[in-house]
């Protein structure tokens, strides 16, 4: 079940994109949902996008 606090939204997306995500998130043991977030989170980052919500994007980081 979805958390209350976060947005849900469709998304269309190419098949063989999907795929590659599964298997992204497979290998760093996180669901796709996961996935998609933490690499969202991670290009924000890298453009300077900060947010207080933000959550650290690598292990010993200290943002």
């Amino acid at each position: 079940m979805a958390s209350s606090d976060k947005k849900t939204f469709l998304l269309r997306i190419d098949p063989e994109l999907w795929a590659d995500m599964e298997r992204l998130a497979a290998a760093e043991l996180r669901s796709v949902n996961a996935q998609v977030e933490f690499l969202l989170r991670e290009a924000l980052a890298s453009r300077g996008v900060r947010s207080k919500t933000a959550r650290k994007t690598s292990p010993g980081r200290d943002d």
